[in-house]
């Protein structure tokens, strides 16, 4: 019966379709009282009433659920997380409170490099055993699929390790969050590089065949003093031209023209944006790039949010992600980032569950294959403690997620 699962008496909410959803369409959700969803082999078979139930479902061949009169939504994406890290960071936390700030840190040696010491003393074991513990966490807060990335490595050698460990966590039977992974060898600038970005790049642009098979995208930390225009265009296009999709940190420091470059180059997403220009969103907005905004970070680092509804308004799709990563933002809640969307970035509940099913799902190119409750797509569910989903931002910060299911098991 593994993956064979009839889910009765849900209420369903959720997007349709097979792509991103763009600006005032995110805040349309189909809901359906009193349905049956039948998830066969993982994958969603049958949705509707309770009368219409083919009777071929009513067999031994299926686990039954019932939900309740409980609201069903599709499963939680994750679209942007530094899940694989060694080592912890709070004394920089502490540091950004008394005033100091990311890039300050970051310069005195702390930052991202302090992560890429810790991860390369950190044996390949240890860094699976953090990261379940993550997962499970996640897996708890409805998350159903998330993107991990590299990117605490800087060489060739603690990149793969990365990329392996995100491998053996795919394959874990500890695990059941469904994993994709990102090459984020551009995350910083080595300090044996320091004054040689060009140089650096090259070096990535050697590591891009030898990542392919372990990374569905290449991810660049485009911002100043770090990876400029020109060093991140030369990046991903070659990483275009390999096959990778691309993806972009853009526009979180300063305005430096990250959601344009993401245009351009026909990125899948850019991330973060805090600081892009009116300019930035029309051309996101023009190409179709989904914009990956992550409250979470700018609430731990105190900045002002991602202009969301500026991005609705324009036409863009919009995504959220957590950002959960040692430095800038330890924090992977969904719980807070639905209330910070809702209450800060002036949101609706209806486009934020479409931001973290549809659009996160549209963000991994994976919209096809879920992200919302229909026919033909992975049985993911989750189960919220209330027949009334605009309790998601009430509970502030608080888990209202009572089952998920992933590929028609259930695992909370």
């Amino acid at each position: 019966m593994e993956g064979n699962l009839i889910i009765k008496n849900a209420k369903i909410v959720t997007p349709l379709g097979h792509k991103a959803v763009r600006g005032s369409e995110m805040g349309k959700l189909s809901i359906l009282s009193e349905a049956v969803i039948v998830i066969t082999n993982g994958l969603i078979d049958f949705i509707g009433k309770l009368k219409d139930l083919p009777t071929r479902y009513n067999s031994q061949d299926y686990q039954e659920f019932d939900a309740g009169g409980n609201v069903a939504l599709p499963g939680f994406v994750d679209s942007h997380t530094h899940l694989i890290f060694g080592g912890f960071r709070p004394d920089e936390f502490e540091w950004r409170l008394k005033g100091d700030s990311y890039m300050s840190i970051m310069e005195r040696g702390g930052g991202i490099q302090s992560t890429v010491n810790a991860t390369k003393s950190t044996p390949k074991d240890d860094l699976v055993k953090k990261a379940l513990w993550f997962l499970k966490r996640m897996s708890e807060m409805g998350v159903t699929t998330v993107e991990a990335k590299s990117g605490y490595g800087l060489d060739l050698e603690t990149e793969m390790k990365m990329l392996e460990v995100i491998e053996l966590l795919k394959t874990s039977s500890e695990n059941k969050v469904n994993i994709i992974s990102t090459f984020l060898g551009a995350h910083a600038i080595p300090p044996e590089y320091k004054g040689r970005t060009g140089e650096y790049v090259d070096l990535l642009i050697k590591m891009l065949p030898l990542v392919k098979e372990k990374a569905d995208f290449c991810d660049v930390f485009c911002e100043k003093n770090v990876f400029e225009l020109e060093d991140s265009r030369r990046l991903l296009k070659t990483a275009r031209e390999q096959g990778f999709g691309l993806k972009l940190h853009a526009d979180e420091i300063v305005s430096l023209g990250g959601g344009e470059l993401s245009a351009e180059l026909d990125a899948v997403s850019a991330d973060h944006l805090l600081h892009v220009s009116d300019e930035g969103i029309k051309a996101m907005a023009e190409k179709g790039v989904v914009a990956t905004l992550l409250p979470l970070t700018a609430f731990a680092l105190k900045e002002p949010y991602a202009p969301a509804r500026k991005f609705i308004d324009t036409g863009c799709a919009v995504a959220l992600a957590t950002d959960l990563n040692p430095g800038s933002c330890f924090s992977g809640s969904i719980p807070l980032t639905i209330a910070l969307a809702c209450i800060y970035m002036n949101m609706s509940i209806e486009e934020t569950i479409t931001a973290l099913t549809l659009n996160g799902a549209a963000a991994l190119r994976l919209a096809d294959k879920i992200g919302s409750l229909e026919k033909g797509k992975r049985g993911d569910v989750i189960i919220l403690g209330s027949d009334n989903y605009k309790v998601l931002p009430y509970y502030v910060g608080m888990n209202c997620v009572q089952t998920t299911i992933i590929s028609g098991n259930i695992v909370k």
